[in-house]
Formats: C-alpha cells, structure tokens, sequence
C-alpha cells in the first residue's frame, strides 16, 4: 500500500476528485492548506502599496491506494490538476506499512 498526498491548487479538486473516481479511487481526505515552493509567493498591488503574499492557498489530498493502483491514480492528479503554470503542485508517494478501519478491526487491504 502507498499514500499518495497531492498540493494542488484549490480551484482543481473537483477535477482532481473526479479523475480518481473513474479509476476506483474510493477515499480521499482534504485539507486547505497555505504554502509556497520556487516561486515564493506573489507580489500584490492594494490601494497603491506592493506588498508580497508569501503563502499561497493550496489543497493537500491524501489517499491511500493497493499498490496496483498508484501510477494510474498518480497520472489522473498530474492530468487533472495541470494547468502548465508556476505553482501547479506536487505528488509525494509514500510506503503505508499497516492500515486497521477502525470500526471493524479490519487490517491492510481489507481496511481500504
């Protein structure tokens, strides 16, 4: 198993949520969340004084996918979530070493 945890950009998550539901993804939990990577910020022009907005808003999907399942839900966010401008995001894909849902005590796959 593998969590897949995705920085988008807010106005994305529909699309994002959509593409891995066509591909079986069946849980997703999102945060908002506020950060910046190279572009550190932007500069914003109000009532006539420049001033930089270092931490832009995001949203942080994790998902937590059977290893068959990681390279097609990992190209259903690069395709949803692209616009092909500065600040598009990033994909970490980390190993999960034991799941357990809680309500059942069932284990690994079975908890997904």
């Amino acid at each position: 198993m593998k969590k897949i945890e995705a920085i988008i950009k807010p106005f994305k998550l529909d699309d994002v949520v959509e593409a891995l539901s066509e591909i079986g993804v069946e849980g997703v939990s999102v945060t908002e969340i506020r950060g910046f990577g190279r572009q550190k910020g932007r500069t914003e022009i109000y009532k006539g004084a420049e001033y930089v907005v270092d931490f832009l808003p995001k949203t942080k999907l994790e998902i937590v996918v059977q290893d068959v399942l990681v390279d097609q839900a990992v190209d259903a966010i690069v395709r949803a979530a692209k616009t092909g401008k500065i600040g598009d995001g990033k994909i970490f894909v980390t190993d999960i070493e034991r799941v357990v849902r809680i309500r059942t005590g069932e284990e690994n796959d079975e908890a997904l």
